[in-house]
């Protein structure tokens, strides 16, 4: 079917507001490793997407699947080896405190039970997140999704620290001084809190501030924020849905790289390669006290087999030493990114680490204007040719590169040969 016939089916059934990707919509029929194959069977460099976290349609992983599917699926409610031996595979990642897991189907779901257990387990109710954070869809965790939610809509018990900004905000500054002035818009808005009579349960932060640009977190800011969050009688929550299963190459988890220790752990999109598994990890003593009153349950939570889909994304990410790749590709592409800085004064900025990216675009590099109408051009053109990403931030003008983790040298080089050409294209045209 054509794409054309495609778009005018979907909008009858999905509405005319369900959101794609691309002025001229993309129509995906294949995927494998870090490519994808359109209806005309043209290839693309997937430098974009994070669900296929080992790659798209690894076969490891659909084994798994296929295996456990034709053996036994059923609810959690019965003794399963599989289940408690992926649940003691993936606590082993974690610090030794981190020691218990409740398994969810999605992210959303995730930080909606770590918001129910720090709310639970503290007694309050307030909880802060950054002014233009996403952090999942249901009714509770949209409040303070600021990224699509109107300030009018959060209600009382959510407060948004302003969005951290060190290109454009160190202004000579040292890591530690920086750390410690956005710490005091955390403790500022516990104060502000405190003033409207709500206590703080909770700081849910995503450890890549993804949506927010991917900016480079001064060291020890998110260890201050857990000082100040336990100080003021509630907890840190740490959204690894983006920044986990070492995506950064260094680490396994992106609370880890910030040399913080949190309360809770949320994850999602990357942990079942596709299929939909993600979970919340906590302590034995948060666990403990919030099931002592809260019997939770999730019908397809943690089955068998998603549980056998996420063992084998551990195994390929070991096996297939995909953290080792992501430190060595990323330093490889960020080499890359910064010579294209060099040569074309639209990019203003240049960060990130393992296998996440950002290119900030500006129109003037003296005043730091967003570039975002020049962003989306370049996003669409990338398209275009072949290479798929996307865009992120306030103005709307970062480049989101956040590749499958078998991106290797060989796709890094296509990546950033076209996005010069772009680029030079789009220079010649203004």
């Amino acid at each position: 079917m054509s794409t054309e016939s495609l778009l005018e089916r979907r909008v009858k059934v999905l509405g005319g507001r369900s959101p794609l990707f691309y002025d001229k919509p993309l129509q995906l029929v294949r995927g494998e490793g870090v490519w994808l194959y359109d209806v005309d069977g043209k290839r693309y460099l997937d430098a974009y997407n994070n669900v296929p976290h080992v790659g798209h349609c690894h076969p490891r992983v659909v084994e798994a699947l296929s295996r456990q599917a034709r053996t036994l699926n059923t609810h959690t409610r019965y003794l399963d080896e599989t289940v408690v031996s992926y649940a003691e595979r993936l606590l082993s990642t974690f610090r030794p405190s981190l020691a218990r897991v409740f398994f969810t189907c999605t992210g959303s779901e995730s930080n909606e039970l770590a918001m129910r257990i720090a709310r639970e387990c503290t007694g309050n109710m307030g909880v802060i997140s950054t002014a233009f954070a996403y952090h999942g869809n249901t009714a509770a965790v949209a409040q303070i999704s600021s990224v699509f939610t109107p300030a009018e809509q959060r209600g009382p018990f959510v407060r948004n620290v302003p969005v951290m900004d060190p290109y454009r905000e160190r202004n000579g500054r040292s890591d530690e001084e920086l750390a410690g002035a956005y710490a005091q818009d955390v403790q500022r808005a516990v104060e502000d809190f405190a003033r409207h009579g709500v206590g703080l349960a909770a700081v849910l932060f995503c450890t890549a501030f993804s949506s927010e640009g991917l900016p480079v977190v001064p060291r020890g800011y998110l260890a201050k924020v857990a000082d100040i969050a336990h100080a003021a009688g509630g907890l840190l929550i740490a959204d690894e849905v983006q920044a986990g299963f070492g995506r950064f190459g260094s680490h396994m988890w992106g609370h880890d790289l910030h040399e913080a220790l949190p309360d809770i752990v949320t994850l999602g999109k990357p942990m079942g390669n596709g299929h939909p598994l993600a979970g919340v990890v906590t302590t034995a003593d948060l666990m403990e006290r919030f099931s002592e009153r809260n019997m939770y349950f999730n019908t397809f939570g943690g089955n068998a087999v998603s549980s056998a889909a996420g063992l084998a994304v551990l195994d390929v990410l070991q096996d297939e030493r995909l953290l080792e790749n992501a430190r060595r590709t990323g330093d490889y592409v960020i080499a890359g990114l910064e010579r294209l800085k060099d040569k074309h004064a639209l990019i203003g900025d240049v960060r990130g680490r393992g296998l996440f990216f950002a290119v900030e675009l500006v129109k003037d590099r003296a005043s730091k204007e967003p570039a975002g109408a020049e962003t989306k051009r370049v996003v669409n053109a990338m398209r275009e040719r072949g290479v798929l990403l996307s865009r992120i931030g306030r103005g709307d003008n970062i480049l989101k590169i956040r590749p499958p983790m078998p991106f290797n040298v060989e796709h890094a080089d296509l990546l950033i040969t076209t996005l010069d050409g772009v680029m030079s294209e789009l220079s010649r045209r203004s």
